[in-house]
């Protein structure tokens, strides 16, 4: 059986793992991410950690020959280069990202693939999680940002520059405060993520009226739920842009499965149900059954989705 390793590289951590053929995850380790040390130090310390897992398989008994990416920022997939990225990793635009890995690591140049991480979470996703036997799903992230994927029989649409994905960045009718746009991460406003993300139900929270002392979303859900008018309206405002986006989404695309994932996804009930409710009432009549499931595979989905750039 083949057996590569897979890579989530994110703005905190590197995860990688060792991956069979049929998408299982044998063992797997993480090491922070060197983010504001630039990309020749984020390059070995990764190549490092694979080097690892390699000699961690030899002495199983398993040969480890290619290695698939998922990493933050605009990746061109072609030639796995960084084409942006933001300040979460300090130096990583202009990264060779495979090339630089592959050199390290003394493998070929084409054993080494890279894509974004969102499309290797959705690619996990569509392979072995929630949407697998799916001919096409859209995977949404709601979390420290909003980011998506249209995976299409077995790959993921990253459109002509590599930015397809970016489902956080398009208007919200919800981001708006007193009839102004509200900023967004990406210099714009009035954006789905400046008003659906984590972070942003924490400033929504703010702006109803809740108490700035308040140090993170999580303690505005547990505020939530003990009836707190300003967090109920915020996570409120957060699910309800969250619920509309996704199902303008899923019109325009209109694939089999639609998958949630994201740590609001996982906030439970409070956030699910209003997301749920705005989302099908959005919805084309046609579209009205389709199924809408939270993510099954945690935080193994882009190691598994990035294993399965090389094991086509």
């Amino acid at each position: 059986m083949m057996h590569v390793i897979g890579v989530d590289l994110g703005g905190t951590k590197t995860a990688a793992g060792v991956v069979a053929a049929d998408g299982s995850v044998l063992f797997s380790e993480q090491i922070p991410t060197l983010n504001r040390e630039g990309g020749n130090a984020i390059l070995g310390a990764t190549a490092a950690l694979v080097a690892w897992l390699m000699r961690r398989a030899a002495g199983e008994g398993i040969a480890v020959g290619r290695v698939g990416v998922g990493s933050a920022g605009v990746i061109d997939a072609v030639s796995g280069t960084v084409v942006s990225a933001t300040d979460s990793i300090l130096g990583w635009a202009g990264t060779g990202l495979a090339a630089g890995l592959a050199e390290r690591l003394g493998l070929p140049r084409d054993s080494v693939r890279a894509v974004n991480d969102v499309h290797a979470h959705a690619l996990g996703e569509a392979w072995r999680g929630a949407a697998a036997g799916s001919s096409s799903s859209l995977m949404v992230a709601f979390g420290t940002g909003v980011g998506g994927s249209f995976v299409l029989d077995g790959s993921p649409v990253l459109g002509h520059r590599y930015v397809g994905g970016h489902v956080g960045h398009f208007a919200s009718p919800y981001a708006y405060h007193e009839g102004k746009a509200l900023p967004c991460v990406c210099g714009g406003s009035g954006h789905v993520e400046a008003i659906a993300s984590g972070p942003a139900i924490h400033e929504s929270f703010v702006r109803f009226g809740g108490s700035p002392d308040v140090p993170d979303t999580r303690a505005v859900f547990a505020l939530a739920l003990q009836g707190d008018a300003a967090a109920i309206k915020a996570i409120g405002a957060g699910a309800g842009a969250a619920g509309q986006a996704l199902g303008g989404l899923v019109n325009i695309l209109d694939p089999e499965t639609v998958v949630v994932s994201g740590g609001l996804a996982d906030a439970g009930d409070l956030w699910w149900k209003p997301m749920e409710r705005a989302m099908r009432k959005e919805l084309m009549g046609p579209l009205a059954d389709i199924p809408v499931l939270r993510a099954a595979l945690g935080n193994t989905a882009a190691i598994v989705g990035a294993a399965k750039l090389v094991l086509n």
